[in-house]
């Protein structure tokens, strides 16, 4: 365990992943405490979806409990300077949360419920890039979700 925090310390998108992996394991496990830890005071939260589905937001300011509904990732992967978690359950339930981080606090949180999300890199060129365009980094994936029709968003990083 030892030579894992010193592969975070000098990864920092390790890290990343692995705080988001703790927060989604705390809250799996009703440990709010760990959970608190995790969180910068004021973080930035944005949602999109059906306003009766915003379980996240309530599970994080403790308006429910983590038997309400569970959020087991299917995939966390590291995007730029985000974390991007995705789940689903069956053909009916499809959510991918967006975690930005800074000094190892998450510090924004973006929620996508029943939308696919696009994630595109805008940042200008460096050096002598001529002709840059932004491109896709992350597309949702779900593969038992492939025929269900849900609106689409792109997140611009």
């Amino acid at each position: 365990m030892a030579s894992d925090n010193i592969e975070w310390e000098s990864n920092p998108e390790m890290q990343n992943k692995a705080i988001v992996d703790t927060l989604y394991k705390a809250l799996a496990h009703a440990d709010t405490s760990t959970a608190v830890k995790l969180l910068a005071s004021d973080v930035e939260w944005w949602f999109h979806g059906p306003p009766r589905c915003q379980h996240m937001m309530r599970m994080l300011t403790g308006e429910s409990s983590h038997t309400e509904f569970r959020f087991e990732p299917r995939s966390i992967e590291v995007v730029g300077d985000c974390v991007i978690a995705e789940g689903w359950e069956g053909a009916q339930v499809y959510w991918v949360h967006v975690w930005s981080l800074k000094d190892g606090l998450i510090t924004q949180f973006r929620e996508y419920f029943n939308t696919w999300l696009t994630v595109r890199d805008v940042k200008p060129p460096t050096g002598c890039e001529i002709g840059h365009d932004s491109h896709t980094v992350w597309q949702s994936h779900p593969s038992d979700l492939a025929r269900r029709s849900l609106p689409g968003l792109v997140l611009a990083i």
